[in-house]
């Protein structure tokens, strides 16, 4: 006799996996990030009062899609720490030296996605691993297909939006100073936002 008989009252369920979007089901394929047309920024608190914006201009990446399973697509990503970008010297100064990113001893911030999810239309949530400062911490992007479109030259392309919030201290990013007023100079907490164009490859 079966699990589930007449006597068993049981039921049983399962879950219907989110539809894909049709236009990302054709997309299977290896594609490489294009740093000039993505965007790889931050947001942090600066004094409790303000936002301060930044951004990393070198970086490398691929995709592996699976359009008909996004669970067996992946997303690798290496980030040159030197690149960062505040629009003030000094204070990029400031970050790449010893009391934040160390990047003389530390010169690499990289990503290896670990589990994809498609949460239906549009969206997907893309988990990993996150190393900075030789530490690994797992990390949870959501993200939007923005859509495919060949370009100009015959280049055929994906883009993705994404965003995600870390506490910088979990990465041993710990340096800070007291304000007066109470409070601390830096927020712990950092947004994350990605503006991702990627290239199919032949």
């Amino acid at each position: 006799m079966g699990i589930f008989s007449r006597k068993n009252n049981a039921t049983a369920t399962t879950t219907a996996p989110a539809p894909v979007n049709p236009d990302l089901a054709a997309l299977t394929g290896e594609y490489t990030i294009d740093p000039s047309h993505t965007t790889l920024g931050f947001v942090a608190r600066h004094a409790m009062v303000t936002n301060v914006k930044g951004s990393f201009q070198e970086f490398t990446g691929t995709l592996h899609l699976d359009g008909s399973d996004p669970s067996r697509s992946t997303a690798v990503l290496d980030v040159e720490m030197a690149s960062i970008d505040t629009g003030s010297a000094d204070r990029d100064g400031h970050l790449k030296s010893a009391d934040f990113f160390k990047t003389e001893e530390f010169p690499k911030m990289t990503f290896r996605s670990t589990k994809v999810e498609a949460l239906g239309g549009d969206d997907y949530r893309l988990t990993g691993d996150l190393t900075i400062l030789g530490t690994t911490k797992p990390l949870t992007i959501d993200l939007e297909f923005n859509g495919a479109a060949k370009d100009p030259f015959g280049n055929e392309r994906v883009g993705f939006e994404g965003k995600a919030e870390i506490l910088r201290s979990e990465w041993g990013l710990t340096w800070n100073a007291a304000l007066e007023t109470g409070g601390v100079l830096v927020s712990d907490k950092i947004k994350l936002n990605f503006d991702i164009s990627a290239i199919k490859q032949a």
